[in-house]
């Protein structure tokens, strides 16, 4: 497995920042990874959905469940990405920071890859934070 950790602090207060980051349709304008989202349910704070990732337009299906306005836990279930990613939101006064913590490895013989693509989450969950930081700060 491995892990990738990234953070920002944003200067405004949470409410501005949750309304951003748990809305989930709107995944794909922040993370670049993402191409596209398909709702399959939802069951009050729980989301199974269908994704669409950049590497090689693989779809992965993921249980994501929202803690409002502290987490969103994403669980990959079923495709070539095996593991979680979790989005955390902490007030700090009139600031809020956001943690993104993945726990990955690809699945099946695309294992041997997951080392080469541990800098590009890295740097694409480093772009999506900022990214996030000039949408709630503007």
């Amino acid at each position: 497995m491995v892990q990738i950790h990234a953070s920002v602090e944003i200067n405004v207060t949470l409410d501005k920042v949750w309304n951003i980051i748990s809305d989930l349709d709107s995944e794909p304008k922040f993370w670049k990874g993402t191409k596209e989202i398909r709702n399959i349910s939802r069951d009050g704070n729980v989301v199974n959905r269908e994704v669409t990732i950049a590497f090689k337009d693989s779809k992965c299906m993921q249980t994501v469940t929202i803690y409002p306005k502290e987490k969103i836990h994403i669980e990959f279930t079923k495709g070539i990405i095996d593991g979680t990613k979790t989005i955390t939101a902490i007030t700090l006064g009139d600031k809020t920071r956001v943690d993104v913590s993945w726990d990955i490895k690809l699945s099946g013989m695309m294992g041997i890859f997951t080392a080469m693509i541990k800098k590009h989450i890295q740097s694409g969950t480093e772009q999506a934070l900022q990214s996030i930081k000039q949408e709630t700060e503007r």
